[in-house]
């Protein structure tokens, strides 16, 4: 991430430090690097218009059966306690704790037979449902923003995809995540916000210079940076070499952009519109997605929680550190259902849900049948994600779970189907291959596996 205000050691003239200077000269643009361009234009892909995409990942996996997959007439023990209520699109329900969302059920679909087999712990999950497969062997496979960025590149002074607020954190396996570039390198990772934008004086605290370095200090770093550059000429005709320049005066770029800085200047939108997403760090977040791809960004992921101990989450097992049911209808509900409404809103009144893909998934369900703590527990048995805009058909349902939410009935869909959808719909084969370790491609997707051809 972009720092300009470490701790200062060894110093040059004008007060300027040697770490601070390499915080800048070390820099990877994460996603808007001059590689990631050139990359675009030997795949003779697009680096302008196209479809984008905002991932909203409902950390802690939420509960098919109290959501948008109900089951009211299964037993007392497994239909939980709500109700489904009637959506926009005759046919489809969903839970009565989302009424603000039942407005807006013509511009999604709900795909209700997603399930993966591996082990039921998060963080298996998270890999799977934003790259699309396991880790397995030791290879980390990039999530699907950050390959969408090694192969179209940034527009301009933006991050190609951009992470907000933090990445994932622990939950318990500590295994990763899948929200970085993996094999693709650090150069392809994503731009994080590091910061709540929900706080007051929000800012972004690695994107602009602090107030003790001033543009004409700014400007002498540029200079140094150049006069070192003839210095060390001979090192800089490695590939290595080459790429940590092209990232320093790509950051510097961004570091003095007034478009990326408006992009996160969430102070420039109506109180009403932000009151419209609510007040909270999910909310706030997903209003600078909207920001950010209608700055250019192409690809937004949102993480709803960091963590799923010691806070509210839709990790429902019942008793602390976890959450139970009633706690996640009267909070984590109402901030979701309020958030994602005013997003679908706002995208398709500003004439950008054309071309926006909008996803929101969890890494499981829970568990049918409500546990002895008041809860429900993991269950990647089956499970329900939501997605629509850009060429992806809304007002859908896609498969369905048995009669108790337990597996699949009919039309099961892998993680590695969502991930082709999600290329396919970002105009990229889903079968084009990357360069994975030592050099052996790597699909996209595994030949064999299709994006799901009902949403199109």
């Amino acid at each position: 991430m972009l720092r300009l205000d470490a701790n200062r050691s060894a110093t040059f003239c004008d007060g300027l430090s040697r770490r601070d200077f390499l915080h800048a000269g070390a820099l990877t643009a994460f996603g808007l690097t001059l590689p990631a361009y050139v990359q675009a234009k030997k795949n003779g892909l697009s680096t302008d218009d196209d479809i984008n995409c905002i991932m909203l990942f409902l950390v802690g996996g939420p509960s098919q059966l109290d959501t948008w997959d109900l089951k009211p007439r299964a037993p007392a023990e497994i239909r939980g306690p709500f109700q489904p209520i009637a959506t926009k699109v005759p046919g489809i329900q969903i839970s009565e704790i989302f009424p603000k969302m039942a407005r807006h059920t013509d511009k999604i679909s709900l795909i209700r037979s997603c399930y993966h087999t591996a082990t039921a712990v998060h963080d298996t999950g998270h890999q799977m449902m934003q790259t699309g497969r396991l880790f397995t062997g030791g290879v980390e496979h990039p999530h699907i923003g950050c390959s969408l960025g090694y192969l179209k590149g940034g527009r301009g002074e933006l991050p190609a995809h951009v992470l907000l607020p933090k990445p994932i954190g622990r939950t318990g396996g500590n295994l990763p995540h899948g929200q970085t570039a993996g094999y693709l390198g650090k150069p392809y990772d994503p731009f994080v916000l590091n910061a709540d934008p929900s706080v007051p004086n929000f800012k972004v605290p690695d994107l602009l210079p602090p107030d003790y370095i001033s543009a004409v200090r700014a400007e002498r770093r540029q200079k140094l940076r150049d006069a070192i550059d003839g210095a060390f000429s001979k090192f800089e005709k490695s590939p290595q070499a080459q790429q940590l320049g092209d990232n320093f005066h790509l950051a510097y770029r961004l570091m003095s952009s007034p478009k990326a800085r408006e992009a996160f200047a969430l102070d420039k939108e109506p109180v009403t519109v932000r009151d419209r997403y609510g007040r909270t760090r999910f909310g706030q977040c997903c209003l600078l997605a909207r920001r950010l791809i209608e700055a250019g960004v192409r690809f937004v992921t949102v993480n709803m929680f960091e963590t799923v101990f010691d806070e509210l989450t839709w990790d429902i097992h019942g008793s602390r550190p976890f959450t139970d049911i009633e706690e996640m209808a009267n909070h984590i509900a109402p901030n979701f259902d309020q958030a994602f409404s005013a997003l679908l809103e706002d995208l398709h009144d500003r004439g950008l849900l054309e071309t926006t893909i909008v996803t929101a998934l969890g890494e499981f369900g829970r568990t049918p049948k409500i546990n002895p703590a008041g809860g429900r527990d993991h269950h990647p048995g089956v499970w329900t994600m939501l997605i629509g805009g850009g060429p992806i058909a809304g007002g859908r349902v896609i498969g369905e779970s048995d009669e108790l939410g337990y597996a699949p009935k009919t039309r099961p869909v892998t993680p590695g189907e969502v991930a082709a959808t999600l290329f396919q719909g970002l105009g990229l084969d889903p079968h084009h291959e990357l360069p994975g370790p030592q050099g052996r491609p790597i699909p996209l997707a595994d030949f064999g596996v299709q994006p799901i051809k009902e949403l199109f």
